[in-house]
């Protein structure tokens, strides 16, 4: 009986993990394998809709906001701009999104936080992936019809809103007890596709904002 203790009191506590909360983890790592590589897969057709949406712009309001102040004030105009890049990213993303939110939504753990970050972040996907595109012309128009004094209350609670959210997968520390077999190298994948997203946003998203910008005659 003392052995028996003794090897219970020294073996992993992951092999002493719920069923359940093993099966949801591979559910999740999975699901969130597949979201990344599918939106490895939209960054051109993404990139050729925000070059369309430029073109547009370019055809029907170019540099409408010229003259427009470059103030802590006139920053939500500017960010009226990422928010049209985020719908046209995340809307590419959407029918991928939908299939993940819609497993992931179903997911439970005995960690309660873990299945609270879950359903956060399938929510929050879901919320981008429906985001709808902001009317750019017509906003920078409503602004400059106030002589670029005040930026439109729908446009800086629109900017508000979607900047309050944060997509953020589960923490990988809170699912390492629970991963089995090839989970821990699906993770390992998935972190590369999420870096490569995370490259892509952070210099092409830029060079794209910028443009946008400068067809719409804003300051940064």
């Amino acid at each position: 009986m003392l052995l028996v203790v003794l090897v219970l009191g020294t073996a992993p506590a992951t092999a002493f993990a719920n069923p359940q909360d093993i099966a949801a983890t591979h559910s999740y790592i999975e699901a969130n394998y597949t979201l990344a590589r599918a939106n490895v897969a939209e960054i051109s057709p993404g990139q050729a809709q925000i070059e369309h949406l430029n073109g547009e712009l370019a055809q029907e309001c170019p540099g409408v906001g010229a003259g427009s102040p470059e103030t802590e004030a006139s920053q939500p105009m500017a960010h009226d701009v990422t928010v049209a890049l985020w719908s046209l990213a995340y809307g590419a993303d959407a029918g991928a999104i939908r299939k993940f939110t819609n497993t992931v939504g179903h997911l439970h753990w005995s960690n309660h936080a873990i299945t609270r970050d879950a359903q956060t972040y399938a929510r929050n996907l879901r919320e981008l992936a429906t985001l709808p595109l902001p009317g750019l012309c017509a906003d920078v128009r409503s602004w400059k019809a106030d002589g670029f004094q005040t930026v439109p209350s729908a446009i800086v609670s629109l900017v508000n809103r979607v900047e309050s959210i944060e997509p953020r997968t589960v923490p990988p520390g809170l699912l390492a007890p629970y991963e089995r077999g090839a989970d821990a190298g699906i993770v390992t994948r998935t972190k590369r596709l999420e870096t490569k997203l995370e490259e892509n946003e952070f210099l092409v998203g830029q060079l794209d904002w910028v443009q946008l910008l400068e067809t719409l005659g804003l300051n940064e």
